[in-house]
């Protein structure tokens, strides 16, 4: 059964209250007016409860990038062919992406790994994305990745040309609505490509039933990045390992380990929001205020990447100011 890789709530480490007490006294008395910058304090006291420190701080921030390919490209629901993805994680593996260059100036480590380059999953138009062996199979790669790590912030992203219309497929089925509102432009797709992308979604998700449980969507409808995806985010649970989540896609697992119990991803935070329409929708779903709203509509652990300085500075701004107390005595 796909629930027995999800641990019992009561199992699941708590945030230190203390420490996030200690760094909420802190901000009271901040050498600033109160609220001033809410925001940026409401991360810093995150951080403190999940690092278990009342100094929290971003030294070591790591972005692991799951690349994998999908057999929904097949249908025309992208504007770039599949073997993009290979020629993608090429350039993650020699530090010339995108992602690279933000990760360099964020002080962060890139890791990219391939959980099914070159071996698509089933086309969810006409059947399941994976069986329940690779499904078990991957997941439990996404949790030996985030084991391999020594890390105090950790971005998730992924690459997969068609994982767009799978995110959306995801959503839908858990969100429910109509399909454009799930539904987005992608890689920058025309009317008739779109309008193929729609059909795709509503007929992945009357093929697939609407009384799938959680994970049975993420295998119905889903792809290997988003799998490994959520595997990630529970062994970070387990571990308490802060998460900057990505957009759409990176998002969309997320949305399935919260429809099994919030408190799975009571670690994540959103590092933005994308253009993608539906991503908006689920963070509205799991209740996280994303950091940015840039309209980006990469992928690669971007958003969440550019993210990183402001989780910096937002450290910064409750360990190295002064409070009151400090500067003009008792």
């Amino acid at each position: 059964m796909l629930n027995d890789l999800i641990p019992a709530s009561g199992t699941l480490p708590s945030p230190d209250g203390d420490a996030v007490a200690a760094v909420d006294a802190r901000i009271a008395d901040i050498l600033r007016p109160p609220g001033a910058l809410r925001r940026l304090d409401e991360i810093a006291s995150w951080l403190a409860g999940w690092q278990r420190t009342n100094h929290p701080t971003v030294t070591s921030p790591h972005g692991l990038i799951f690349a994998a390919d999908h057999g929904v490209v097949e249908e025309g629901v992208s504007a770039f062919p599949a073997d993009v993805t290979r020629s993608m994680l090429a350039a993650f593996d020699a530090s010339r992406a995108s992602i690279s260059a933000l990760a360099k100036v964020a002080g962060a480590t890139i890791t990219a790994i391939d959980v099914g380059v070159g071996d698509p999953t089933g086309n969810i138009r006409n059947e399941a994305a994976m069986s329940h062996e690779r499904f078990e199979a991957v997941f439990a790669r996404g949790r030996a990745a985030v084991r391999a790590l020594d890390t105090d912030l950790l971005i998730l992203g992924e690459m997969g040309i068609g994982n767009t219309t799978v995110a959306a497929a995801v959503s839908m089925a858990i969100v429910g609505g109509t399909a454009d509102g799930f539904v987005g432009r992608g890689t920058g797709v025309d009317d008739a490509t779109y309008a193929t992308k729609i059909g795709v979604v509503v007929e992945a998700i009357t093929r697939m039933g609407e009384s799938a449980e959680p994970l049975e969507i993420l295998r119905q409808v889903g792809g290997a990045e988003l799998v490994a995806i959520a595997g990630a985010i529970l062994e970070a649970r387990l571990r308490s390992i802060p998460i900057l989540l990505d957009g759409y896609i990176a998002t969309s697992p997320a949305l399935v380990l919260h429809a099994i119990d919030p408190n799975l991803i009571a670690h994540c935070r959103a590092g933005h929001c994308s253009a993608e329409p539906g991503h908006r929708r689920v963070l509205n779903r799991i209740d996280l205020d994303p950091l940015l709203t840039l309209d980006m509509a990469l992928g690669e652990g971007s958003g969440a990447m550019a993210a990183v300085p402001l989780v910096k500075m937002a450290c910064a701004l409750v360990t190295d100011v002064a409070t009151f107390a400090e500067w003009f005595g008792d």
